[in-house]
């Protein structure tokens, strides 16, 4: 779990953010990947919904339960990546690649800024779960 990119900003929730201009690119981390295993099914929004901060998202579904990603921001999703719809093994084999979920252009990035860089993620792992 040490190829988390240095350039991405993480939540407790174990999504991954990555900020260029305006636009958020999110995903969930591998640690989320792994804790969620066996993944069955994703439902993405369409490019063009309005988002919320804190609004679902996406669903993740998997064998053992079915997640919700939030979203980080409040914007317009500008891109979706619909080809995990029918392989969801980019999310599993490189979750911080070809596993990223969606872009958002986004409306305000203040919201961004607590949280927690790849070291404090790390961190934050390993008092959140115990070896």
């Amino acid at each position: 779990m040490g190829d988390r990119p240095a350039n991405a900003r993480y939540t407790k929730s174990h999504e991954w953010i990555v900020v260029e201009g305006n636009l958020v690119t999110l995903g969930i981390t591998d640690f989320a990947v792994e804790h969620l295993s066996d993944l069955v099914f994703v439902d993405l929004p369409e490019a063009g919904t309005e988002l919320a901060i804190g609004d679902t998202a996406v669903e993740i579904e998997s064998v053992k339960a079915v997640a919700e990603v939030y979203a980080p921001v409040s914007g317009s999703v500008a891109e979706v990546n619909t080809p995990l719809v029918d392989n969801l093994d980019g999310l599993g084999s490189d979750p911080f690649g070809g596993g990223w979920l969606l872009k958002i252009q986004a409306t305000d990035l203040g919201p961004l800024e607590g949280l927690m860089d790849a070291g404090a993620y790390a961190q934050y792992l390993e008092t959140a779960e115990p070896s």
